[in-house]
């Protein structure tokens, strides 16, 4: 469980910061609703990450059933939960959906970009 959370930090972390230092660039660019709607985005995305890391005690050792049962509430959970930013930024026009959007997909942009990196590292050794 350990390893989970040190994952869900670094990769929450990194997602994070870039959106942060996405949003500094868009708001300097007088982009403020494309700024506003990739944070909104990506802390969501934060969230939903460390849900389902925190998730993964509650379906293990249950019978099968019942993790199914376990497993499709969390979805619809987690799923509800996405979409709250979705609904903001159609709502709210300070909030930008396609960056919002983007934002959403920002944790795991982070884990592929990462992933890639290793990869290269391990192919140049």
């Amino acid at each position: 469980m350990e390893n989970v959370k040190q994952l869900q930090k670094k990769y929450g972390t990194t997602a994070m910061l870039a959106a942060i230092i996405l949003a500094l660039v868009l708001i300097t660019a007088g982009q403020k609703e494309l700024a506003k709607g990739l944070v909104l985005g990506t802390l969501f995305s934060v969230i939903n990450f460390v849900l389902m890391g925190e998730s993964l005690q509650l379906r293990i050792g249950r019978t099968r059933r019942a993790g199914t049962v376990v497993s499709f509430g969390l979805i619809l959970l987690r799923f509800s939960l996405m979409s709250i930013p979705l609904v903001v930024s159609i709502r709210y026009h300070q909030y930008h959906i396609v960056t919002t959007i983007a934002g959403l997909f920002m944790v795991q942009a982070v884990i592929l970009s990462d992933a890639a990196r290793q990869l290269m590292r391990s192919r140049q050794a």
